[in-house]
C-alpha cells in the first residue's frame, strides 16, 4: 500500500513537527511555512490530505483555502481538509459553520482528536459535489460564490497589473515623442 501524503502548512515549526510526530510513520508528511509555499507544494506533492492553518503569512489560510475549492469544482472532488486555527471566530468570520466539506481542529490539539479530525475530514471529502444542482443551498452556495469572487479578484488583480505596464509605456512612448519634437 502507498503512503499517505499529508501536507502541513504551518507558520509554526512546533505544529508541524507535532502533527508528523502524533501520525504514524506510514503517513508521508511535507510541509509548508506559508500559503504561497503551500500552493506549491498542493501543485507538485498532490496530497491526499492538507492540514491548513488559517493565519498564514505571503498568502493567507483564507486564500489557500478558496483555491483548494477552485481546484476541487474544477476536479470535480475535494481534497480532505483539516483547517488549524487557535481562533476560531477568525475562521467562522469568513467560512460560516456548519463546515461541510472540511473539519476544523483547534490548536493546541491531542493526537486523538487530530486522528479525529482526519477521519473526518476524509468523510465529509466524500460528500463534496461540485455541480450547481447537488449544491446545497446555504453554506455550500455560499462557498461556490466565494470561490467565484477569488477567481474574479485574481482575474482583476492581472488585469490592474496589465493597466499598470500599459501606464508605463504610455508614458515611455509620450516622452519618446516629445524628445522627438524638440
Amino acid at each position: 500500500m502507498a503512503s499517505q501524503k499529508i501536507l502541513v502548512i504551518d507558520d509554526s515549526k512546533v505544529i508541524q513537527r507535532m502533527v508528523k510526530d502524533m501520525l504514524p510513520p506510514s503517513f508521508d508528511v511535507v510541509q509548508a511555512l506559508d500559503g504561497e509555499e503551500g500552493l506549491k507544494q498542493i501543485a507538485s506533492t498532490k496530497p491526499n490530505l492538507i492540514m491548513l492553518d488559517f493565519l498564514l503569512p505571503k498568502v493567507s489560510g483564507w486564500e489557500v483555502f478558496q483555491h483548494l475549492e477552485e481546484i476541487s469544482t474544477a476536479q470535480g472532488k475535494m481534497i480532505p481538509l483539516v483547517l488549524m486555527s487557535g481562533r476560531k471566530p477568525e475562521v467562522t468570520e469568513k467560512i460560516p459553520e456548519p463546515f461541510e466539506y472540511f473539519e476544523f481542529i483547534e490548536k493546541p490539539f491531542q493526537q486523538k482528536q487530530l486522528i479525529s479530525a482526519i477521519k473526518v475530514a476524509i468523510e465529509k471529502a466524500k460528500k463534496f459535489s461540485p455541480h450547481p444542482d447537488a449544491t446545497p443551498k446555504g453554506d455550500g452556495h455560499a462557498v461556490a460564490v466565494n470561490a467565484e469572487i477569488a477567481a474574479i479578484k485574481r482575474q482583476m488583480a492581472a488585469m490592474q497589473n496589465d493597466i499598470h505596464i500599459l501606464k508605463k509605456q504610455l508614458t515611455q512612448i509620450v516622452t519618446l515623442i516629445k524628445q522627438k519634437l524638440k
